[in-house]
């Protein structure tokens, strides 16, 4: 089909709940894709950080097609063997003892938020149930996320809201200590407040925020949906900060396109969860967890967080230096190949511009614009993105 029919066909049969770009993708290859009538991009929009690996990177293909020849799903009431690998894999590589699977970043919270007020109400009483979370952050868009999403724009018409959050202005200490109270059970953040504009904090906060929970007995869970899997230059974002939360939330390029998501937690935490105290029917099946095992066993194998690192340093240096040449650019920030540009004019028309010239890139806030190219890029394909850019912004 040509891009007009896909258009026709999704806006006659599909619900109208993305504001969506005037392209129709259907193939992809590295760091490109293609649109229906063969015309080239460079995708360093990734699926939203999802294509770490970018697109048909063989060995993900591969088990793609041996797993699927062999079986795609079979209930959580039995064991899978690609889900007990998943697991020991994530573990082994983080600081945690256990893992719960289900199928977006989304349910991954929604299992922490449960998990955090059980455990609390089990050893503190049953007025422990608080969670606070951050002012711009994002969390997922269930019922409950928005309540713990602190953007008001996606709350708006779904109230009444879930009770039971509250908000603390992100990087600043004494906001969250003024915000605890002894209802408390939990602080749920993000390394990096991807889409609140690739927002960062310090070291010493993070380490404050993680004395300041042990202190008061406040589980931290760490929302990674985004960061985690390579993206800010360590496997996952909080080893940047020298600081290990008591929970962690993983999805997006978990399994390289698959839906997956997935909560790590402690012992001590994790061991309060019981049989039919929560579930997710296709979460961890064996096809989705065959394919993360091989999307983790690729990041390990071939050094793509030190890849991240280091070419995320060449991106940001090259973004620093059209500051000078663009005056409309107001910032430039970010960790690994998670970076964003503040502009002092709306980000979306710039976006449109660079899709004309062959560029995906991201529109977050109103005037903020988000790079994410997958792991896997490199130094002449990032050349590429800067020309465009610096083409489109002068």
């Amino acid at each position: 089909m040509r891009t007009s029919e896909i258009v026709d066909l999704t806006r006659k049969y599909v619900m109208n709940t993305y504001n969506r770009l005037p392209v129709a993708l259907v193939k992809g290859k590295g760091s490109y894709v293609w649109d229906a009538e063969g015309k080239k991009y460079l995708d360093f929009f990734c699926g939203l950080a999802v294509n770490n690996l970018g697109h048909s990177y063989p060995r993900i293909l591969f088990t793609i097609s041996k797993q699927a020849r062999k079986l795609l799903h079979v209930s959580n009431l039995f064991y899978i063997d690609h889900q007990a690998k998943l697991a020991e894999l994530l573990i082994k590589n983080s600081f945690g003892d256990k893992v719960f699977f289900c199928n977006s970043g989304a349910e991954a919270n929604e299992a922490a938020v449960k998990l955090a007020r059980k455990y609390a109400k089990k050893k503190f009483g049953p007025d422990r149930y608080e969670v606070i979370t951050m002012k711009n952050s994002f969390h997922g868009r269930t019922l409950a996320m928005i309540a713990a999403t602190g953007q008001t724009k996606y709350q708006k018409g779904f109230e009444p809201l879930m009770p039971g959050f509250k908000y603390a202005e992100f990087g600043d200490l004494g906001s969250l200590k003024e915000t605890i109270s002894e209802k408390t059970c939990a602080v749920l953040i993000e390394p990096v407040q991807g889409e609140g504009g690739v927002r960062l904090a310090s070291a010493d906060y993070f380490k404050a925020v993680r004395d300041l929970c042990r202190e008061k007995g406040i589980l931290l869970i760490f929302d990674e949906v985004q960061t985690g899997m390579g993206r800010t230059g360590r496997l996952f974002a909080y080893e940047n900060y020298g600081v290990e939360p008591d929970l962690m939330t993983l999805a997006k390029a978990l399994a390289s396109g698959l839906p997956i998501g997935a909560l790590i937690a402690r012992d001590f935490v994790a061991d309060t969860f019981e049989p039919g105290d929560h579930a997710a029917t296709f979460g961890g099946n064996p096809f989705v967890t065959a394919v993360g095992v091989t999307t983790l066993q690729t990041i390990l194998k071939e050094h793509l967080s030190e890849e991240a690192k280091k070419q995320g340093k060449y991106l940001l240096e090259g973004l620093t230096k059209m500051v000078k040449e663009c005056p409309q650019i107001r910032e430039i920030r970010g960790i690994g190949l998670l970076l964003a540009i503040d502009l002092d004019q709306p980000a979306r028309p710039v976006v449109v511009k660079c899709i004309e010239k062959g560029l995906l890139i991201n529109a977050v806030q109103e005037k903020t614009l988000r790079i994410l190219p997958p792991l896997t890029v490199k130094k002449k394909e990032i050349d590429e993105c800067l020309k465009i850019l610096k083409g489109v912004l002068v």
